[in-house]
C-alpha cells in the first residue's frame, strides 16, 4: 500500500502524564505497548540514506512489515510537518525479506529498536515510543491535525521535530560520545 506520510516527533519527559492527556483528549488505545525491531537497508554507498529513504523490515509483536520511504517530489525542506511517500506491506517471513535484499545487495545499515504503544482519536494517531535514548511521540494525521492535536495535548509547537530516529541517534551519539552503533537495547542499556 503506497501513501503519504505526514508527522511530526516531539521528545517527552512524563511518558503517564502524556496517557492521561490523551484519554482526556478523547484518544483510545489502539495497541498495547509492543516491541518493535527496525532492520534498514542499504547500498555499501549509502546511496539510500544520502536521498533520505529507507528500505526497512520491521517486526512488530507478530507481524512483519517491509516499508520504502522517500522525499516525495513536492519536499519542501523547510515544512513544519515531516511528508514522506511511503509503501509498505506485511510479509510473512520478514528475516526471509532481509536475507532477499542482502542478495540484492541491500545490506543491514541501521537497527533501531522500541517500545509502541498507538493510541487514536479516529482523525489520527499518537504513538508513544520508549527508546534507548528516551522516550518520544508521534503525531502523524492531516497538518492541521496535528497542530490542532500539539495544542490540545499541551505542546508548544517549537518542540515538534521533524528528524527520524536515525538522525536523533546520530545527535545523542554526538552529545553522549557514545559508541554505539545503533539504537538498540542491547547496546544502550538504560
Amino acid at each position: 500500500m503506497s501513501s503519504r506520510e505526514i508527522e511530526v516527533k516531539f521528545p517527552v519527559e512524563d511518558a503517564a502524564a502524556l496517557k492521561q492527556r490523551l484519554i482526556e483528549a478523547g484518544f483510545h488505545e489502539e495497541t498495547p505497548r509492543t516491541f518493535e525491531r527496525n532492520v534498514l537497508y542499504d547500498s555499501t554507498d549509502r546511496r539510500l540514506r544520502s536521498q533520505q529513504a529507507i528500505l526497512r523490515v520491521r517486526r512488530y509483536g507478530a507481524r512483519w512489515v517491509v516499508t520504502h520511504k522517500c522525499l516525495p517530489r513536492d519536499n519542501d525542506p523547510a515544512a513544519r510537518h515531516k511528508h514522506r511517500e511511503e509503501t509498505e506491506t506485511a510479509v510473512e517471513d520478514g528475516e526471509a525479506i532481509g536475507s532477499i535484499f542482502e542478495q540484492l545487495g541491500y545490506a543491514p545499515a541501521f537497527v533501531y529498536e522500541k517500545w509502541r504503544t498507538e493510541y487514536a482519536d479516529g482523525r489520527g494517531h499518537c504513538v508513544l515510543d520508549e527508546t534507548p535514548i528516551g522516550f518520544y511521540a508521534e503525531l502523524e494525521g492531516p497538518p492541521e491535525w496535528i497542530d490542532a492535536t500539539g495544542s490540545r495535548l499541551g505542546i508548544e509547537p517549537s518542540r515538534f521535530m521533524t528528524l527520524s530516529y536515525g538522525r536523533l541517534f546520530d545527535a545523542w551519539r554526538e552529545q553522549t560520545g557514545s559508541s554505539a552503533q545503533n539504537l538498540t537495547f542491547a547496546e544502550i542499556p538504560r
